[in-house]
């Protein structure tokens, strides 16, 4: 017998972990991603040459810094990165994230290096 379907719970799964900058799969659509990620301080430099990325602020403040300024979100603001476009995000304090990206997105893209996680399935 099949099970019901279940909505996911942002805050559940954010529950779940306290790692930060380690995005974790919270659900799929189509060929993308659903990640939440928890942030702190300054990630790298970085650009996605393929593929735009959203960045949905769940709770905290994020900058996302670009070469031609910053956008700054607060709960329940996004913003989508064009693909080729050179990205920092930044937070001042604790912050959750909701990403959507093509399956396979590799959060550090083009700059590599030790801040690049593979993303883990939360169920």
């Amino acid at each position: 017998m099949a099970q019901p379907p279940v909505p996911v719970s942002l805050a559940d799964k954010l529950s779940r972990f306290s790692e930060l900058w380690s995005p974790k799969i919270v659900a799929g659509v189509n060929d993308y991603e659903v990640k939440l990620v928890k942030v702190k301080r300054e990630f790298v430099w970085h650009t996605h040459e393929e593929t735009d990325e959203l960045f949905l602020v769940v709770t905290g403040r994020l900058t996302i810094q670009l070469r031609d300024g910053d956008v700054v979100l607060g709960p329940g603001e996004l913003f989508v990165v064009p693909r080729g476009v050179e990205h920092c995000p930044v937070a001042e304090e604790e912050t959750s994230v909701l990403l959507l990206e093509p399956a396979g997105t590799v959060n550090t893209g083009d700059a590599g290096g030790p801040m690049t996680k593979e993303p883990v399935r939360l169920d």
